[in-house]
């Protein structure tokens, strides 16, 4: 399971599969970049040209909330993993509108072709080289839907006029602790002590 700097590590591997992939033939001077509320305040655009990615929502999982406890490799257990799911919106930047829309049918198509991520992949965005995903985790990526409401709330909360965008959601991302459960050893027998009650 993942550790709690999981969530970091996903947003930035966001932004870093569409650095990645971006055909820069059609998109020369795009740039990539993960922004928070205060970077979309006021008119200013966060990036001339280029994609944003946005965390503007983390709930816990509700399709898996109770999880068993973790064991490790030498047995040891810990405590339970808490499932999140992390809600994304990403915005395409341009200053002429025909670019801007294509940059987002392409950010769209480039995520939607990537709706696994791999534990390898991931641990790329990982500062120091350390594995925060384990060799056989995955994230999955999907394309979500926002109401008109809601999706004018976050435009209102960034205090920006609205811009194309998409909500994605990454499901379930499991947050391990570190804590262990203490453990009794299994009964192995019973004891029984008879005594006669004393008599007045």
């Amino acid at each position: 399971m993942a550790r709690d700097s999981a969530i970091a590590v996903v947003s930035r591997a966001l932004v870093g599969l569409l650095e990645d992939a971006c055909p820069r033939t059609r998109f020369p001077s795009a740039t990539f970049r993960l922004v928070q509320a205060t970077d979309l305040e006021g008119n200013a655009r966060p990036v001339d040209q280029g994609v944003t990615v946005y965390l503007f929502r983390t709930l816990f999982s509700t399709s898996r909330r109770t999880l068993p406890p973790r064991t490790d490799a030498q047995g040891r257990k810990f405590r339970a993993s808490v499932p999140v799911d992390l809600q994304y919106l990403v915005t395409a930047w341009a200053a002429d509108v025909e670019q801007q829309q294509r940059l987002l049918g392409w950010a769209i198509r480039t995520l939607d072709d990537n709706p696994i991520l791999p534990a390898g992949f991931l641990n790329r965005f990982v500062p120091g080289g350390e594995n925060v995903f384990g060799e056989a985790e995955t994230v999955e990526l999907l394309g979500d839907q926002l109401s008109l409401q809601d999706l004018y709330n976050v435009w209102d909360v960034a205090g920006h006029r609205h811009q194309p965008s998409v909500p994605y959601t990454v499901r379930q991302l499991a947050l391990e602790s570190d804590r262990p459960l203490s453990e009794h050893p299994a009964v192995q027998t019973r004891e029984f002590v008879m005594g006669l009650m004393d008599q007045k």
